[in-house]
């Protein structure tokens, strides 16, 4: 009763004690929303990451305190662009740097491995809404929306880079910046892994002793999603960090380890081979919903937050040194843990086929425990 409680309390007090510091992170729904439909937003921030011939162009014009206007030819451009002079050079961000000295736009081949024109001038319909206020920047967002191209618009004054894609607009930070964001956020996610380490500590506990509630699976399912959430937060800063992420991308894949299979073996061993379905409604909750356990009790269980429930025991059981075609035997005959756990040696000798194998079963689950109760992680 005592160790029942402990486990309650520590429970509670991992409950998201950061939980405004992880809400800073996410964007508002909608942004998210138009980002995953228009996922190749993420191939136009490769292509101006530190690294890039691209990007060095976009450094040295800042530091030189020039502006230019960048664009990207494709099939819908022609119709509104005056082309200057005629270029039809292989890119290097020296040429670019040199061109950008002359007014007007610089058209790139669709891949940016060329230079096609210097001097254009871009005619894009006045009618399209934009909420920027310079000519250029003006000119840039219109060209993008309309041409449905990347635009690349160098503010001498503002001393900054906007990226225009169709309906996106980025403004490009320093390395530096982002690179403590992503500092920064890899510090949260050390502490969100931390504590769904703890708790999944608690689940293997809870399940070998029989104990596990609703409400302890939906915590365990509620953490994973959260540091999943936060780590494609920091790939998108190691996608804009380009070469200069290397530390910050080892070191998010050491702490991500594995939170995704965790997390899949979960529903598995919860709801069998539907688990997919049950996952997909977990990626698709919004983070505010994400916060609350008894929300995701209700759309994934259906029950009572504190109603008894028994894993079917795949997860507990693939931690044990037996054979596989044994764990499938005895989840298939017995259909849940706690079963299995109750049973008696005679039932077990019919699926593990001789006493030694039921000694050595036994003694696994008891090594599980010993190993549960001192904190190791199995």
């Amino acid at each position: 009763m005592e160790e029942s409680n402990l486990i309650e309390e520590n429970q509670e007090d991992s409950e998201f004690e950061e939980v405004e510091e992880i809400q800073e992170l996410f964007v508002p729904e909608k942004e998210v929303e138009n980002i995953e439909k228009e996922k190749e937003f993420v191939d136009v921030l490769r292509m101006v990451a530190p690294g890039t011939s691209l990007r060095t162009a976009l450094d040295d014009l800042l530091r030189a305190r020039m502006g230019a206007l960048i664009v990207f030819e494709n099939e819908y451009l022609s119709s509104i662009v005056e082309k200057g002079f005629k270029i039809n050079c292989k890119f290097s961000y020296q040429r670019l740097v040199e061109l950008c000295k002359m007014d007007g736009a610089i058209i790139l081949s669709k891949d940016g491995k060329k230079i096609l024109y210097a001097n254009s001038l871009l005619i894009p319909s006045s009618d399209i809404s934009t909420n920027e206020t310079g000519t250029r920047h003006k000119a840039a967002q219109r060209t993008a929306r309309q041409a449905k191209t990347i635009s690349i618009a160098v503010s001498e004054r503002k001393n900054k880079i906007s990226i225009f894609y169709q309906n996106h607009h980025h403004i490009l930070e320093k390395s530096s910046d982002i690179l403590r964001k992503a500092t920064e956020t890899l510090q949260i996610l050390d502490r969100q892994k931390e504590a769904f380490n703890d708790l999944l500590n608690n689940l293997n506990l809870l399940e070998l002793t029989r104990s596990v509630t609703i409400k302890d699976v939906s915590i365990v399912l509620q953490r994973a999603e959260i540091v999943k959430r936060i780590s494609d937060i920091i790939k998108k800063y190691l996608i804009e960090l380009g070469q200069e992420g290397v530390i910050i991308r080892m070191r998010l894949k050491e702490l991500i380890g594995n939170v995704n299979r965790d997390q899949e073996i979960i529903l598995r061993d919860y709801f069998g081979n539907e688990y997919s379905y049950y996952l997909e409604l977990l990626e698709k909750m919004n983070f505010d919903f994400l916060l609350e356990p008894m929300n995701i009790s209700r759309m994934l269980f259906e029950e009572l937050h504190d109603k008894s429930i028994s894993p079917r025991g795949l997860r507990i059981l693939s931690k044990t040194n037996l054979l596989e075609r044994y764990v499938d035997s005895l989840i298939n005959h017995f259909k849940t843990l706690d079963r299995i756990l109750v049973s008696h040696d005679g039932e077990l000798i019919e699926i593990l086929e001789s006493e030694a194998m039921v000694d050595f079963f036994r003694q696994e689950l008891y090594n599980l425990k010993e190993k549960i109760s001192i904190g190791k992680r199995i």
